[in-house]
């Protein structure tokens, strides 16, 4: 069955930084190649830096990262460039987030990261300390990876806009939500949380599991670049849209979806989008 089409494709080569959008990209068990290939890591409590804890590390919201051959190019918001080979990127990067911080392809034993609680986050501030969970990488990924749950993560355009049907401002950027993938379809609602346990076919091989739908944080609702503040990306998912994730788990804010790699190959934008059966 037709879902849709592939309408965007997103990459993120820094963990918690803005990334670039892509044309057409090979995809295996590891996600999109390139994606969150790199992360900074606080060099005074070892763990992983992420704008789901604002008060430390929203600012990384402002840095735009893109791969180069063998590495990645980190912009900040003054227009300074510093790839990851570069001897004195390390230095730039904690001058600028303010904490002694690496940029690592490689992440540390147990790695884990601080996820503020976003109702704290919503109610309190981004400048306020907050409740924090500590959480492991990546139980639906490959090892050594920097993804929070699954490779992969997708978005629909009747998610887009069902959002924005209920923001105040009327709008909703796939940005906040940081998807790879987004497809363009013409059902309505949060419909992919329907596809959990089903696969999707892209293209000509690519085939991805949707393995659970995905918790949000407080990271939509933070400035993302140019894009202002905006805390009712999370607030109507909390009033419309609250879920569980995966079977058996209570009840939070969601949207899009995860996946996990069935069969990897290349996909671009207009590639056509199949629901298998379940």
């Amino acid at each position: 069955m037709k879902a849709g089409v592939v309408a965007a494709l997103w990459c993120y080569p820094v963990k918690s930084m803005l990334g670039e959008r892509v044309a057409g990209v090979e995809v295996t068990d590891r996600g999109l190649a390139g994606d969150r290939r790199f992360a900074l890591v606080d060099r005074e409590t070892g763990k992983v830096a992420s704008a789901k804890a604002p008060r430390l590390w929203r600012e990384l919201l402002r840095c735009t990262a893109s791969s180069v051959d063998g590495g990645v190019l980190v912009t900040t918001p003054d227009g300074s460039k510093w790839q990851s080979a570069d001897a004195g990127i390390h230095k730039a990067l904690s001058g600028f987030v303010g904490r002694e911080v690496t940029l690592t392809d490689t992440p540390p034993p147990g790695a884990v990261l601080e996820r503020s609680r976003p109702e704290e986050v919503l109610k309190d501030g981004v400048t306020a300390q907050v409740d924090a969970d500590v959480v492991a990488f990546g139980s639906a990924a490959p090892p050594g990876t920097f993804f929070d749950f699954a490779p992969v993560h997708l978005m629909t355009t009747a998610t887009l806009r069902r959002i924005a049907e209920l923001s105040p401002r009327g709008s909703a950027e796939v940005e906040r939500y940081r998807a790879n993938l987004v497809i363009d379809t013409e059902d309505e609602g949060f419909v992919e949380h329907d596809w959990i346990g089903r696969t999707l076919r892209l293209g000509d091989r690519l085939t991805l599991r949707i393995v659970a739908s995905t918790p949000r944080c407080a990271v939509p609702t933070l400035a993302h670049g140019t894009l202002p503040r905006d805390p009712d990306a999370l607030r109507i998912l909390a009033a419309h849209h609250r879920v569980p994730a995966l079977p058996g788990r209570a009840a939070e804010p969601c949207a899009g979806v995860y996946a996990q790699v069935v069969a990897g190959g290349a996909v671009r934008e207009g590639d056509e989008v199949r629901l298998r059966p379940t």
